[in-house]
């Protein structure tokens, strides 16, 4: 009996410590897979995604559903096995995803600041598309700033000691030929505002000899009214195509989705240009998931977004913001748009 359980003992040890090893030791991987989706034109946490204040929003009843890709790390081995057996998940090296050299705070936090980048240009494009006219835009304002208190970000300069403002390039020499102390007067709108007018005293900075106001900005279209983006703990800048159709379809009549669950992904710039992303066929099954049947894909990402072999899902290549606003089009009247 004492060499059975021997035996027994001897035969189970080499089970136990893989058990051991399983539950215990973690892998240098992350698994990526599909993630949530958010209806662009809905609501989250009792708020609408695209809030549009300060000017007449129309009725929206489809689906734009943004797509995200999930990230589980400090993996143990048992759990990167079962992800990878489970055919939905992939393991990836984990310097891919961060990089030896910053801690997992800088980057997410380096998503954070993606993601909202992505915000203003889904803003500044679907004013283009909607033919707003440009203006040297506030984008930042530094708190300990000579701007701090006077002027707030999404502010459009239109003058400066009287000179009107029409350029980038025209406000940068302007701001060129100053010294700092010196005061200047800003003309300038503000959103759901009246214009305004401020005196600012100019700061410095060691390396450049002229003035300087404390501020980031940007040549873009401007409106008068307010677009906040509100959904939290996403990071990186693939929203932005669906977030623009979304401001877009709040902003005039009918749906732009018709009757057809939409969901897509992409970057966009200020210019409506779309730009590939990572992940999308992890994007892909997720929209499936909830429910889509168009999926709106940068034409840069077709090739991989063909792989993805889901049945019913019509994947329509966009290059551009316009390219897709009509693609919706033509699809909610029954014809063919561009696919990959």
């Amino acid at each position: 009996m004492n060499r059975r359980i021997s035996t027994l003992l001897v035969a189970m040890a080499p089970i136990v410590v893989f058990g051991v090893l399983l539950a215990l030791v973690t892998v240098p991987y992350v698994s990526l897979g599909p993630g949530p989706t958010f209806n662009t034109l809905g609501e989250v946490d009792g708020k609408e995604v695209v809030d549009i204040e300060g000017t007449d929003v129309h009725p929206t009843t489809g689906h734009l559903n943004m797509t995200t890709v999930s990230q589980r790390d400090n993996l143990t081995l048992g759990q990167a096995l079962t992800l990878w057996m489970s055919g939905r998940e992939q393991l990836v090296p984990r310097d891919l995803v961060y990089p030896p050299d910053k801690s997992k705070d800088e980057i997410d936090e380096a998503n954070t600041q993606e993601f909202k980048r992505s915000e203003d240009s889904a803003e500044y494009a679907a004013l283009g598309y909607l033919k707003y006219a440009p203006a040297v835009t506030v984008e930042t304002v530094n708190t300990d700033g000579a701007s701090a208190g006077k002027l707030e970000e999404g502010d459009a300069i239109d003058a400066v000691d009287g000179v009107p403002v029409t350029s980038l390039d025209q406000f940068q020499g302007i701001m060129e030929k100053t010294k700092p102390g010196q005061e200047i007067t800003i003309d300038f709108r503000r959103k759901n505002a009246p214009p305004g007018v401020t005196t600012i005293k100019l700061g410095s900075n060691p390396e450049k000899p002229h003035g300087f106001l404390g501020i980031g900005v940007v040549e873009a279209p401007w409106a008068p009214f307010t677009i906040d983006f509100n959904l939290a703990n996403i990071g990186g800048p693939s929203a932005g195509l669906v977030f623009s159709l979304a401001v877009i379809d709040k902003l005039t009549t009918g749906d732009l989705s018709g009757d057809k669950f939409v969901a897509g992904t992409g970057t966009i710039n200020v210019d409506g240009k779309v730009g590939s992303i990572g992940g999308i066929t992890h994007k892909i099954l997720a929209a499936r998931e909830a429910g889509a049947t168009v999926f709106l894909v940068p034409a840069e990402n077709c090739e991989e977004a063909k792989s993805a072999h889901e049945d019913g899902m019509d994947l329509v290549k966009v290059d551009n913001l316009g390219q897709a606003v009509d693609a919706l089009k033509t699809i909610s009247a029954g014809g063919e748009a561009p696919h990959c």
